[in-house]
């Protein structure tokens, strides 16, 4: 081979060394190109994204005093942002915007405070304005108003699904105070008669008859309900107390204080003739501790049983 060949496959084999380097490079270079990290970052920011965004933070109204304490016992009270005027335990729930009566509801002050749902009790109505939340793409769910325990425990457990909690816990607490407060109640030595009331004002007191919370309360705690000649409530008449003549006159708390308190009681009509408005045997309760049927039932029971039964007071829950 001469010096002259030699020197050219020299050359031609240097251009081949470059021109593979440059390649090489060039498809490093593509790999790492800028459109490319940009794309993958991209993509890494959508699923954080989604995985940040996927659920908005609940917010709740609650219809119906007994749902709202339900909520507040499962933990999720920082979840209702309105609730209904019969809302009035836990005192957080007293602090909150409020949307009406359960029965009488507005559909333009519940959508102000854009809910996501609304948990209402059956009572909650009327059902137009609940058709028209519906159409407002709210979800409306309705838990039973039925003043009994079991249906109580069964509202507990069905807030609970909604909220995605466990209700069980709450529901043995219940049915342990329950227990407790029937062995208490099963100690006394009287059936006292017990005329119970619901009231807001004098001029709208109702006397609780068969099938109310007013029937229920008295016979755990050991009473009977001389309401229990007739189905529902009543207005009260002088002459129907009378006859009743009860031991022991019921009242919610707030329902006492809207005849003028203990002294407004006594000059109700036909109170003051009875045994119990000679002895002021007023007892009175907490709205929703008496009426509710909620978590709090057990405790209800016992406190209404050591009232009617005097020889029980010194009893410890």
């Amino acid at each position: 081979m001469t010096m002259r060949a030699s020197v050219a496959t020299l050359r031609g084999l240097v251009c081949a060394l470059l021109l593979l380097a440059f390649v090489a490079v060039c498809g490093a270079c593509k790999k790492a190109s800028p459109g490319d990290v940009d794309t993958k970052e991209s993509k890494g920011a959508v699923g954080s994204s989604a995985a940040t965004d996927a659920a908005a933070p609940a917010r709740i109204v609650s219809v119906g005093g007994p749902v709202t304490e339900i909520i507040y016992a499962l933990g999720a009270g920082a979840d209702v942002v309105g609730v209904d005027t019969s809302s009035v335990f836990p005192d957080a729930a007293l602090t909150l915007p409020k949307v009406g009566y359960q029965r009488s509801l507005a559909a333009e002050g519940i959508l102000s405070l854009r809910p996501t749902m609304i948990i209402a009790s059956a009572d909650a109505g009327p059902p137009a304005v609940l058709e028209q939340l519906r159409s407002a793409g709210v979800r409306v769910e309705i838990v039973s108003a039925d003043p009994t325990v079991e249906a109580g425990k069964e509202r507990i457990r069905a807030v609970a699904k909604l909220l995605a909690r466990d209700g069980e816990p709450l529901v043995g607490a219940l049915e342990r105070d329950l227990a407790r407060a029937q062995a208490l109640v099963e100690k006394g030595s009287s059936r006292p008669k017990v005329l119970a009331i619901y009231a807001r004002g004098a001029a709208t007191a109702h006397v609780l008859g068969k099938g109310t919370a007013g029937e229920y309360i008295v016979a755990l705690a050991g009473g009977e309900n001389v309401g229990n000649v007739f189905e529902g409530s009543k207005p009260m008449t002088a002459e129907a107390v009378v006859q009743a003549a009860p031991d022991f006159v019921l009242i919610p708390s707030r329902g006492l204080e809207s005849v003028g308190g203990v002294d407004g009681l006594a000059k109700m009509p036909g109170i003051s003739e009875t045994p119990a408005g000679r002895a002021k045997r007023f007892v009175t309760m907490d709205d929703l501790l008496m009426l509710g049927f909620g978590p709090r039932t057990g405790l209800a029971v016992f406190e209404l049983g050591q009232k009617l039964h005097p020889e029980l007071a010194s009893a410890s829950p």
